[in-house]
């Protein structure tokens, strides 16, 4: 008879690697969809705010690419320019969108509520602390440094601009990995607000959590989500929580306040030989 047998990693979580907009600071993500809502208006095409907030998690050149091809986006191009949007089109939208983008980062860098305190907790159980956002190098410095003032500095921070390409690919989690000088991967488990946060920590190998109330998919400030009228909020928290988990996610919870008690449920699933 014969037998095969597989390596399996049985220790705790030795890392967690957090998104930044939605996630730790800007309540609703804000700071990225207003800015791009500008730059199409400036090329005379209006854009939703849903539609601004398709693609958020993405490289912001890779986002607005994909904001051009939503179909009611493309045909309104097509009807005000009298072509297809180009490539051309989409790196002057970027070259726009990037000093909009600093100028504006700091009214939106704020903490989420729970973020010191969950850090605090990560803390304590012995963990190192990462991060990856769709932001480039410029703005992750300026936002970094608002972070610190703070009270928020994490041990890694990597940029989309940083490694080959962005969420959903896992690069970012893995050079976080690098740097975090931790391994497997499996030890390590990615935080977000947006579907592409998801992907990449599942494409990446490790265990993810997504925040469905903070950021991207309620998109809404702290004060607007309080004064949402309790059917309102259900629906919308259902419609979040479920594509959160059709996307895969192994747990979806409100905010990032609500992150440490999974720690423990992972702790045991990794104890008992469970991988991602």
């Amino acid at each position: 008879m014969d037998f095969v047998f597989k390596r399996t990693y049985r220790g705790p979580l030795r890392a967690v690697i957090l998104d930044w907009a939605g996630t730790t600071m800007d309540y609703g993500c804000f700071a990225p969809a207003v800015v791009f809502i500008e730059v199409f208006k400036r090329q005379g095409v209006e854009i939703t705010i849903a539609e601004a907030r398709e693609p958020m998690g993405a490289h912001k050149k890779v986002h607005i690419r994909a904001i051009s091809k939503i179909p009611r986006v493309a045909q309104a191009w097509q009807e005000i320019k009298g072509q297809p949007c180009t490539e051309e089109d989409v790196e002057a939208m970027f070259q726009a969108f990037v000093p909009l983008q600093l100028d504006c980062l700091a009214d939106y860098a704020d903490l989420i509520p729970g973020t010191l305190e969950a850090c605090a907790d990560f803390r304590e159980r012995g963990l190192k602390i990462g991060s990856t956002t769709g932001y480039t190098g410029e703005m992750m410095k300026l936002l970094k440094d608002e972070a610190a003032k703070r009270g928020y500095v994490p041990d890694s921070s990597v940029c989309a601009t940083d490694v080959p390409a962005g969420r959903p690919h896992p690069w970012m989690c893995l050079q976080n990995a690098f740097h975090l000088e931790i391994y497997p991967m499996e030890a390590i488990v990615k935080v977000g607000d947006t579907l592409p946060d998801i992907s990449e920590g599942l494409n990446a190998g490790m265990w993810t959590i997504g925040l469905a109330v903070t950021g991207n998919e309620f998109g809404m400030t702290e004060a607007e989500v309080a004064a949402m009228d309790a059917a309102g909020y259900e629906e919308q928290r259902d419609k979040a929580y479920g594509r959160m988990a059709q996307t895969g996610a192994h747990y979806v919870v409100d905010s990032i306040a609500d992150v440490s008690p999974l720690l423990d449920q992972i702790n045991a699933r990794l104890a008992a030989g469970e991988q991602p």
